[in-house]
This record gives C-alpha cells, structure tokens and sequence, in this order.
C-alpha cells in the first residue's frame, strides 16, 4: 500500500511537471487562457503582472478547503499535493524555460495537448489540480446546475474574459487548447481503444461459442435475446477480443453460420483476463 501511495505521489507529480511545462511553453506566452483556474490566472497574470502559479495557489486553496468535506480526506490530500506542485513548478521553472513558438495556432494545439496529457495524468493516479473541479463541484451543490454543465460555464466564463482582455481571435485559439486539452485528457484515461467487442446474433450460437472458445482462445458470454419481429428466443454470444483478431472472428461466424448477425464496436478499456490487470490500475 505504501509503494502504491508513492506510485501515486510520482505520478502526480509527473503529471503536475507536464502541465506546468505546457503552460510555460505554449500557453502563457501566447496569451492562450484555454478555461480553467490557469486560464484566469495568465489572463490576471497580463493585466496586474501576477505570477501564474502563485494566482492559481491562492484561487485554488480556498476551493479546495470549502470543497474538503466533498473530497475526502484521502483524494484530498492528493489533489491539494497535485495543487501545490502545479503552482510551484509554472512559477519556478518559467525563468527557465523560453516559448517554443509565437504561432497562436501551433501554441493551442501543443499547449493544450501537454496540459490535457498532464491533467490526464493526475486524474489517473487519482487527483485533480483543483481549479474548476472543485469550483463545479460547488456549483452543483448550491445552483443545481450539473458538474459538466458548471464546467463548461466556467471554461466559457474564462474564454470570453480572455477575449475581452485580449482580443477575439487569442479567444478562439483558447477554444482549440481547450478542445485538445480535453481529447487528451480522455485519451489518457480511455486509452487507444485497442479493444473491440463483437455482438454475435447467429441460430448457432453454442457451435460458435465452441470455436470461439477453442479456436480464439477467448472466453465469451451467451447473452439471452428474442426477436422482436420472430418472437424467436436466441443466444447473443458477446465476446471481448483485440483488434487483431477482428478479421479471425469474422472468418470463423462466416464458416459456421453465414447468416449470423454481428456487430463489431469499440471497447475504449477492458479490465480482466486476458486484458489488462485490475490490480494495475492506480488509484
């Protein structure tokens, strides 16, 4: 248990360092303020020569302190661990580092991809770096507005104060590091989506539940359906399997029932035998 808390704290930490680095690099100097508690803090940052880190610091730990009760005690101090490191590496490694581009364009896109592979990071290892987390939280509890919708409120309350302090066009670029920004972060979390499932409607469903097994070396499941149009009871066999061996599957329903109805979809994580272990996963 304590080698996973370490594991975490690193992870954490790692991902507090690519975040503060996708704002140093991109973001700042570009005045892209793509929503969130960093985007009011580089567009405060601009108007009244506020550190960063230090402006997210003091936003953040009021949050996190009305928010502690919500939060627990254990995911808690991870998140304000995450707060802190995020604040102390933006404003301790910026005299540094110098922007690797001033192209708006190309300082979104990559900006918003390091800090949603950031941000994915610390949501993985099971914290936040406060900010709208906890800010949306706070709305939910008191406005009834949705945690998605408080977000989405306060990244668009961000990106429209951007374009006033700024000009229209830096506001539009936010919205593209906001867009990457989020994609990255689900990609983190989600994966690649490597894992397919098939959905296999056939009147062979226990001959192809046999070579599935034997052949593919598979397990599956015999899910119990009825046709409406029939009224017809059959076996939906539902089977979990990489994207490799779609083209096997396909062969072998096309060999022992050609008439059989299959679906074939995307899984974006499968936990378990055969995929990946549980006891793996960081938390």
């Amino acid at each position: 248990m304590r080698l996973k808390g370490l594991i975490n704290m690193l992870g954490i930490t790692l991902g507090a360092l690519i975040t503060a680095l996708g704002l140093i690099l991109f973001l700042i100097p570009n005045k892209i303020a793509a929503g969130g508690v960093s985007g009011l803090a580089t567009v405060i940052f601009y108007v009244l020569n506020l550190p960063v880190g230090l402006t997210m610091l003091v936003i953040n730990i009021p949050l996190f302190l009305i928010s502690l009760r919500q939060l627990g005690v254990r995911f808690g101090i991870k998140t304000l661990f995450g707060t802190v490191m995020l604040s102390v590496f933006t404003d301790g490694l910026n005299p540094l580092f110098t922007p690797l581009t001033s192209d708006p364009l190309l300082a979104a896109i990559y900006g918003g991809i390091s800090t949603g592979l950031g941000l994915g990071l610390v949501f993985k290892f099971g914290a936040t770096t406060g900010g709208t987390d906890l800010a949306a939280q706070l709305i939910h509890k008191y406005i009834k507005v949705s945690v998605g919708k408080g977000l989405l409120l306060i990244d668009a309350m961000v990106v429209i104060l951007a374009g006033i302090v700024f000009d229209v066009e830096l506001a539009l670029y936010a919205l593209i590091a906001l867009f990457a920004t989020t994609k990255m972060i689900d990609l983190v979390q989600e994966g690649l989506g490597y894992v397919k499932a098939a959905l296999i409607i056939s009147d062979k469903s226990e001959e192809l539940g046999r070579v599935i097994i034997t052949k593919l070396d598979r397990g599956a499941t015999a899910l119990h359906g009825r046709g409406l149009y029939t009224g017809k009871d059959r076996d939906v066999i539902l089977v979990v399997l990489s994207r490799t061996e779609v083209a096997k599957i396909k062969g072998m329903v096309q060999a022992v029932d050609p008439k059989a109805f299959v679906i074939v979809t995307n899984v974006n994580e499968a936990l378990g035998e055969g995929f990946k272990d549980m006891s793996h996963e960081v938390i």
